[in-house]
């Protein structure tokens, strides 16, 4: 336990560092952050054909009014928290790996339609939009990637005991 604790902030404060370091913002999460813009409009689409995307912005084009996703909003803290807790974790490589996958999967669904509900919160009520956008939302995009974390822990393969590992063949070498 104290291995993984140990870990898992040593993870955080690398993963953390390197989201805020300018290359990584300019090339990596900005474009990110826009892209996050376009599926949630892209999804919005499917209702709605007045709202349109302008880089991070999602904007309603009748109105002109709309939100705009900025750090903290784009989901990659609670992916960077599930990194590092997935990292922290002994665990097979390739389980770490579909974990990570589906973690990413689940935190950016959820987030998406944190956004998308947060564009309409915002174009129907700011009071309630400042509400659900500072508590409800945040704490739920955490507690996505620690129910998800949780998950992944319930369904990692089992390690085998020390008693249902064989036994070292006791055949000396080169004796049939």
């Amino acid at each position: 336990m104290l291995r993984f604790a140990i870990l898992f902030v040593v993870y955080l404060v690398v993963l953390f560092t390197l989201e805020i370091l300018s290359p990584v913002q300019q090339h990596v999460i900005l474009p990110f952050t826009a892209g996050v813009a376009h599926v949630s409009v892209w999804l919005i689409h499917l209702f709605d054909a007045s709202v349109i995307a302008n880089g991070n912005q999602i904007l309603n084009a009748k109105s002109g009014g709309g939100i705009e996703i900025v750090a903290g909003c784009n989901g990659v803290e609670a992916v960077l928290i599930l990194v590092a807790c997935v990292l922290a974790f002994p665990a097979p490589w390739k389980s770490r790996l579909l974990g990570l996958a589906l973690g990413f999967v689940a935190i950016q669904s959820l987030n998406t339609v944190r956004i998308i509900s947060l564009f309409y919160l915002h174009e129907w009520n700011k009071v309630w939009f400042d509400w659900f956008h500072h508590y409800l939302w945040q704490a739920l995009i955490i507690l996505d990637a620690l129910v998800f974390f949780l998950l992944y822990l319930r369904y990692l393969p089992p390690e085998p005991d020390a008693g249902d590992r064989e036994p070292p063949d006791a055949t000396p070498t080169g004796v049939a």
